[in-house]
C-alpha cells in the first residue's frame, strides 16, 4: 500500500503545472545553462522512472533528498516540526474520543428528550462549521477582544525555560486543538449515538434488561463492549484528516509544524519536502489502521477465526 500511494504521490507531482526552475525566468541572471545544471544536481535531468527508482532507494534508506529553497536535508526539517503537529493531533483525538462516546452515548439513552435534541444540534453544527471560519472567529473573539490568548505562534518573545516553556506552549496550542476538537466531534457524535440506538434495540440487551440489570452494568457490559470495534476502526480512518486539517490551522494561527511546512513548500513548488511529507503522513495514516486492527483483536480475539 506504501508503494503504491508513493507511485501516486510520485507521479501526481509531477503532472502538476509550472515547477520550482520555471521560476528562473523571473531573474535576467538565471540563464537557460543554469537552470540545467541545477536540474542536474537533484537529479531532475534523469527519465522520469530512473527519478522514481532513485527517489525510492533513497527513502529506503531514510534519506528524502535536499530542499530546493533551504538547501537543508528534507528529514531534518520535517522532524524539527513533526512533534508538534503530532501533539495537536494526538490530543484532539483523544479528546473528540472521550467526548463524542459520552455525548453519543447520552444522546441515545436519552432519545428524543431535549437532551437529545441538543447534543444533535450540536453535532450538525459541529459537522458543518469550516475549521478556517471557526479558527477566524476565535481569533476575533479570544484573541482581539478578550485578549486572553495569543493570535499566532508557539512562543511567546520572552525566552522561557523549562516548565514555564510547556505552560507557554499549551497557551499557545490551546485554541488550534480547540477548533480540531470541535470540528472532529459532529460525525463521530451522529456516528456513536447510531450505533448505541441500535444496541439499545437489540435482543441481547432487551434480555439483559428484563435482568433488572443497572444502567451503569448495563452501558459497562453490553454497550460499550459491542461500541468500542466500530468507533477503533473509525478513529484510525480519522487520522489523514486530522492531519490535513492541520495544514489549515497551522498556516492561520502561524504555528511553525509539519502542516505549515507543507502548505509553504506547495506554493514553492519545493518537491522533495512535499513527497517527504506526503510519503511521512502516509506512513502514519497505514500505522494508525494497524494498530486500530491490533487494538481490535485484543478487544475482540474471536476475529482471528473469520
Amino acid at each position: 500500500m506504501l508503494f503504491l500511494i508513493s507511485l501516486i504521490s510520485f507521479l501526481a507531482i509531477h503532472a502538476a503545472p509550472n515547477s520550482f526552475f520555471s521560476a528562473g525566468g523571473l531573474n535576467p541572471n538565471m540563464t537557460p545553462e543554469a537552470i540545467e545544471k541545477l536540474k542536474a544536481v537533484y537529479g531532475l535531468d534523469k527519465p522520469l522512472f530512473a527519478q522514481y527508482f532513485d527517489w525510492i532507494y533513497n527513502i529506503l534508506t531514510l534519506n528524502f533528498g535536499i530542499s530546493f529553497v533551504s538547501g537543508q536535508d528534507v528529514s531534518s526539517e520535517i522532524l524539527q516540526r513533526l512533534p508538534v503537529t503530532l501533539t495537536m493531533n494526538l490530543i484532539a483525538l483523544i479528546f473528540v474520543f472521550v467526548f463524542s462516546l459520552y455525548l453519543g452515548i447520552k444522546a441515545a439513552f436519552s432519545y428524543e428528550t431535549k437532551s437529545d435534541y441538543f447534543i444533535r444540534q450540536l453535532s450538525l453544527l459541529s459537522f458543518s462549521m469550516p475549521s478556517f471560519y471557526l479558527a477566524l472567529l476565535f481569533i476575533i473573539f479570544f484573541s482581539i477582544e478578550l485578549e486572553w490568548f495569543p493570535i499566532a505562534g508557539l512562543h511567546s518573545i520572552e525566552a522561557k525555560d523549562g516548565f514555564a516553556n510547556i505552560l507557554d506552549m499549551v497557551w499557545h496550542l490551546s485554541m488550534p486543538i480547540a477548533v480540531m476538537m470541535f470540528t472532529g466531534l459532529g460525525s463521530m457524535i451522529i456516528y456513536i449515538r447510531s450505533l448505541t440506538l441500535e444496541i439499545l434495540k437489540s435482543d441481547y440487551y432487551y434480555f439483559a434488561l428484563s435482568r433488572g440489570l443497572s444502567e451503569g452494568k448495563l452501558l459497562r457490559y453490553y454497550v460499550l463492549p459491542n461500541l468500542m470495534p466500530p468507533i477503533i476502526t473509525l478513529l484510525g480512518l480519522s487520522l489523514p484528516g486530522l492531519i490535513g486539517g492541520s495544514v489549515i490551522l497551522e498556516s492561520i494561527f502561524g504555528i511553525e509544524g509539519m502542516g505549515q511546512l507543507f502548505y509553504m513548500s506547495a506554493l514553492s513548488r519545493d518537491y522533495p519536502i512535499i513527497m517527504g511529507i506526503l510519503m511521512i503522513t502516509a506512513f502514519l495514516t497505514l500505522f494508525g489502521n494497524m494498530l486500530a486492527d491490533l487494538i481490535l483483536l485484543r478487544l475482540n480475539p474471536y476475529i482471528t477465526r473469520t
